[in-house]
């Protein structure tokens, strides 16, 4: 009995001693001295735009992690799919029946309560705060003064 844990704990000592000479092969090999390149920060090869750190928008999270939910989803789903053939032969083909049914309505039940939260919309605005933007910023309609016709104004062009 002893000797399958000291075979086990001898398997341990071998790959903690490979982990422990490796890194310290490394650690003499390597070159000491750091350069400016070689302290830059590494973008796929290409020189550096910019400062590593910047905030990056939290929507691109947020659609990303839904998407993944529901794509994991999927993968629940492909077993049942699998042996529904089977189930159907032995008289179970409604359990699967139901069982997928109620597992899509969960998903979709889900995808609502996204969609009502408002994570599904790409550009969000907080409630009771008024909408800035390229709409908010346009000028009402101008009305002609009293004798004026709008077309004897100069033209901007747009």
């Amino acid at each position: 009995m002893l000797t399958a844990y000291a075979s086990v704990g001898a398997f341990l000592l071998v790959a903690a001693g490979f982990v422990l000479v490796a890194l310290l092969f490394g650690r003499l090999i390597r070159p000491h001295q750091l350069y400016p390149e070689k302290r830059e920060t590494y973008e796929c090869g290409e020189a550096p735009i910019g400062a590593a750190w910047f905030n990056f928008n939290p929507r691109f999270y947020v659609v990303a992690l839904i998407f993944i939910v529901f794509d994991v989803e999927i993968a629940f789903i492909y077993p049942v799919a699998k042996v529904l053939r089977r189930w159907v032969d032995q008289g179970s083909g409604w359990f699967a029946f139901v069982e997928i049914f109620l597992f899509v309505g969960i998903l979709l039940l889900g995808l609502l309560y996204v969609w009502a939260k408002g994570d599904l919309e790409w550009i969000r605005t907080v409630r009771g705060a008024a909408r800035r933007g390229p709409r908010a910023a346009r000028p009402a309609a101008r009305t002609p003064p009293d004798g004026a016709d709008i077309e004897d104004e100069p033209s901007t062009g747009l």
